[in-house]
């Protein structure tokens, strides 16, 4: 804490942000006046425990164990020191992570909660995973909601300076604020955009997504847009993706897990073992993959867009997993299942537990698929709606004993909420050209 207030002290910060991404992943906060850090961070800041279990507009839930059942109850929260950032689009202000216990316990629904649980896990067997989300996004302006670019060109010199200013400040300040950006380009719809950045190992990676989801959109809100993580807002053009691509290291050597220069396709026995976990409990996560049911409107047979079948190959896009063989540390595996609305949180513990069950029951990995995966007829298939999905999760032992009781409860409640209120839209005709998807999901994931 010490650290933390000399940083408050030098940087003459007057507010902190004691902030959380709810189970959709929607950042939520309390701010705090600097001068009562020290206070709020000893004592704790009391804040419902319901406020994880929202939609995305904010509506609440009800029917589980941290709402109504204990009467909208606070949990009382506590910043973790390692995660305080000041903000550089606001001066004035930064942002510290808190996690939430109730009657001295944690609270065990809560996103991040769950990922350090796999993580810890992943720590057990002297493996650490690094890893960095490639999450695309819309850019619209506020007021009347025309897309940043006009057209689709992707990677077009001339449309990455659409708004020169607007993306120069985008890769500044998320570098400031810790997020080591890459590159940035134009993707395949009217105002859709993409910005890489550095990765991380284990907690830090999902900190970053995080930050890095927020940072864009309140960046682009204070220079009058609105930006959007929502995966198919607009039916005519292409989904965004969050392909989240990660590699394994020895965390006593510090040498990659992945690469093995024997092996034919390049890859090491454990290796194989992790994407024939990923691979067999693809249809069990793919609800922590694409997370709405707006998410399953990205899926279709395009090189950029996965498809429904379940596949892997090397350096192939239309496959679920595709793998780049680039020697020991260069080597990495990419989902790309992941839509940009996932939850980097539950993603990432998603990926660890099937990673760690296709390595501990030494699963065998199928064919990798060379050509066009979609011209193949008889490989597995993903689940086609947020029903089927939810279905697949249920039946997926492994995967709901990663999240635990409470969470699979709070979840398949928050998720049958969505399904009605869609079902609702469209028995009333509000959902037309995606009207109600908008509607839920664009302004706040």
């Amino acid at each position: 804490m010490e650290v933390v207030l000399r940083e408050i002290s030098k940087r003459m910060t007057q507010f902190v942000r004691f902030e959380f991404g709810d189970i959709y992943g929607v950042a939520r906060s309390k701010i705090v006046p600097a001068r009562h850090f020290r206070e709020k961070a000893v004592e704790g800041i009391y804040l419902p425990l319901a406020d994880l279990l929202r939609d995305p507009q904010g509506t609440l839930v009800y029917g589980n164990k941290f709402t109504d059942a204990i009467g909208f109850a606070d949990g009382l929260w506590f910043p973790d020191f390692n995660t305080f950032r000041a903000l550089p689009w606001d001066t004035k202000t930064a942002t510290i992570v808190i996690e939430p216990t109730y009657k001295g316990e944690p609270v065990t629904v809560y996103p991040r909660y769950i990922a350090k649980q796999q993580f810890a896990r992943l720590k057990q067997m002297n493996i650490s995973l690094a890893s960095a989300h490639e999450h695309e996004f819309w850019i619209m302006d506020r007021q009347t909601r025309k897309p940043l670019t006009p057209d689709v060109n992707v990677c077009s010199t001339l449309r990455n300076y659409e708004a020169a200013s607007l993306v120069e400040q985008l890769m500044t300040d998320l570098y400031n604020v810790g997020v080591d950006v890459q590159s940035y380009h134009t993707e395949h719809g009217p105002g859709q955009l993409e910005i890489n950045y550095h990765e991380a190992f284990g907690i830090l990676a999902a900190d970053n997504a995080h930050v890095y989801k927020t940072a864009v959109k309140e960046i682009a809100q204070r220079n009058g847009y609105i930006a959007s993580f929502m995966s198919k807002p607009f039916i005519q053009y292409s989904g965004s993706s969050g392909f989240i691509c990660h590699s394994l290291w020895d965390t006593k050597t510090k040498r990659g897990l992945l690469y093995d220069p024997d092996s034919p396709d390049g890859i090491s026995e454990l290796g194989r073992y992790w994407i024939a976990g990923l691979l067999y409990h693809a249809p069990g996560m793919c609800v922590f993959m694409a997370p709405t049911v707006n998410c399953f409107k990205r899926f279709g047979k395009n090189p950029f867009t996965p498809g429904f079948s379940i596949s892997w190959g090397i350096d192939n896009r239309t496959c679920t997993i595709r793998a780049r063989i680039n020697g020991e540390q260069g080597t990495y595996v990419e989902q790309r299942m992941a839509a940009s609305a996932c939850n980097p949180y539950l993603s990432l513990a998603a990926i660890i537990a099937a990673g760690i069950d296709g390595i501990q029951r030494k699963l065998t990995l199928p064919m990798k698929v060379t050509g066009n995966s979609y011209a193949v007829s008889n490989l597995p298939q993903l689940p086609t709606t947020m029903g089927e999905a939810m279905d697949a999760f249920n039946k997926d032992n492994i995967i709901k004993d990663a999240f635990g009781e409470d969470f699979c409860d709070a979840f398949l409640a928050l998720k049958m909420h969505e399904i009605r209120s869609e079902r609702d839209a469209k028995t009333n005709m509000t959902n037309i050209n995606n009207e109600w998807d908008r509607k839920m999901f664009f302004e706040y994931m």
